[in-house]
């Protein structure tokens, strides 16, 4: 899976804090012009799931952890991304889901 799919979740994972972690897999480099955009609706789907019926009915433990997006990104985000990610990290914590991200890479 990774961000070019929006309309699937990438990870699910629990943390060794006990939250349940989901994580949008970002691969693409930040030249690519609709980088942005496939990031948003990722997001989106991200929060549809949580916020849904789907998450309960699919992982019924969840309703036990905290919730958190993790964007794992390739490549260090320019001034553009990291001001949405922060507008992002903003609404989504005031919803009460925890939301980071980091750049992971193999340099």
């Amino acid at each position: 899976m990774s961000i070019e799919q929006t309309d699937t979740i990438d990870i699910i994972t629990i943390s060794p804090e006990g939250e349940l972690v989901l994580t949008i897999s970002d691969h693409l480099s930040w030249e690519e012009d609709e980088h942005l955009s496939l990031l948003e609706d990722k997001i989106n789907t991200y929060l549809e799931f949580l916020e849904g019926e789907q998450l309960l009915e699919e992982y019924p433990a969840a309703k036990e952890h905290p919730l958190v997006i993790n964007v794992a990104l390739q490549f260090e985000p320019p001034e553009q991304a990291i001001h949405f990610l922060t507008q992002a990290m903003k609404v989504i914590t005031d919803a009460g889901i925890g939301f980071h991200w980091r750049v992971v890479s193999d340099q």
